[in-house]
């Protein structure tokens, strides 16, 4: 089963964007990267951990992820990991046709030091773009075509007081839109802007390093988000947030099952 959009500006699904000048701390040849793709498909998977995942063998994992897994020390937190992982190796092994075992990662370099801690991607030259994210009782996975950089974000709705803190966090205009908001900023409105941001950061593979106050990323204006990149919010159901952000001017996007 398959469900289809399309992103498009001031839209749930938001965000189509036009190539244009590079960001701040962003060189002539990542915004040349940046803008070289100008429609990219999404490809998308959304689990909820709760659920039982017949198709998901985590015999697939290496050492490396099952020491991992190992260590959390909440069963709900091992499980999550260990579900999220499993299916990424599945997802990725059905798009490269590699047996889900045998997919080697490596990290590229990072854009704020050169440090190899930059985005997730696999040792092989030839796969698709990658990202994971596991938050609360989700877990999301997105694909794109090479050379379009993509970041997916999910995380549970925070309470009062994150949002109070983080909030000081954001770009100016961010901050400005959420205390529009009747009420001020309500979980749900800063949850949509947080996993915009953490998306988009782990698309240009800085993550949290570029500070989050750097770049607009919000729903109300789409002519300010960062240019040659599309950001869209997904429907996550009514206990979480996510969205995806792609290196490229225009997206679709598709949920597919496992």
């Amino acid at each position: 089963m398959t469900e289809a959009g399309q992103a498009e500006p001031g839209q749930a699904e938001a965000g189509r964007v036009e190539p244009g000048q590079p960001e701040p701390g962003q060189s002539n040849a990542e915004q040349t990267q940046a803008g070289r793709v100008e429609l990219a498909q999404v490809d998308l998977w959304l689990l909820d951990v709760r659920a039982p995942q017949p198709a998901l063998d985590p015999a697939v994992l290496d050492a490396e992820e099952r020491e991992r897994a190992a260590r959390f020390l909440r069963e709900g937190d091992r499980v999550l990991y260990t579900v999220a992982h499993t299916a990424l190796r599945a997802v990725l092994a059905a798009r490269t046709g590699v047996p889900a075992a045998d997919l080697r990662f490596e990290r590229a370099p990072c854009p704020c030091c050169g440090a190899l801690h930059g985005r997730p991607r696999l040792a092989s030259a030839d796969g698709p773009e990658f990202s994971l994210s596991h938050g609360g009782d989700l877990v999301l996975i997105g694909l794109a075509p090479q050379s379009a950089p993509i970041g997916v974000d999910v995380e549970r709705l925070p309470g009062p007081e994150t949002v109070r803190e983080t909030t000081a966090t954001l770009h100016p205009a961010e901050r400005t839109e959420l205390a529009a908001a009747a009420g001020g900023p309500s979980p749900e409105a800063f949850a949509r802007i947080w996993t915009r941001k953490e998306a988009y950061l782990k698309a240009l593979g800085t993550g949290l390093g570029r500070e989050p106050s750097a770049d607009y990323v919000g729903e109300a204006d789409p002519a300010a988000l960062p240019q040659g990149w599309t950001i869209a919010t997904l429907d996550a159901g009514p206990t979480h947030a996510a969205a995806f952000a792609v290196a490229a001017s225009a997206a679709t996007f598709t949920f597919h099952e496992l």
